[in-house]
């Protein structure tokens, strides 16, 4: 019998990281951010049963792995690893919401953004239709 070792990230975990990420893509973390990745945890039912103070270990292994040289990369087998395809979309979703919250999106932003779309495997069309939302919703 093998001693299965759990996997360091939960599903929400994985949300919560590309959460940060987007708000960290641009070296600023914004209030506004933060704010829209609190609510998220707060609000959103896929997080009912996270315990918010995982929340700082999470955000430390994002910036843990974006000082690294291939950080990104690594984050991205952290997330299809540990991510069910089926929240793909609802993690577009909450980065395209971070990203658009504080009313501007740098060109970092949208480069990962980009990248997101590629490792997630988020159909172009699906994606257009998750930015637009989120550009509703942050219209002021």
């Amino acid at each position: 019998m093998t001693n299965q070792v759990p996997h360091p990230m939960s599903p929400q975990d994985c949300l919560v990281a590309i959460m940060v990420a987007i708000s960290a893509s641009d070296e600023t973390i914004r209030t506004a951010e933060l704010v829209k990745i609190e609510g998220a945890v707060n609000m959103l039912p896929v997080f009912a049963e996270y315990d918010i103070d995982r929340m700082y270990r999470v955000s430390q292994i994002v910036f843990d792995l974006f000082e690294q040289e291939d950080g990104l990369d690594a984050l991205f087998g952290l997330i299809r690893d540990n991510l069910p395809e089926r929240l793909n979309e609802t993690s577009y979703a909450l980065a395209c919401d971070v990203a658009a919250a504080d009313g501007t999106l740098a060109e970092s932003e949208l480069r990962l953004l980009e990248e997101i779309r590629y490792e997630l495997d988020i159909d172009r069309l699906h994606a257009a239709a998750i930015e637009r939302g989120a550009r509703a919703r942050h219209t002021t």
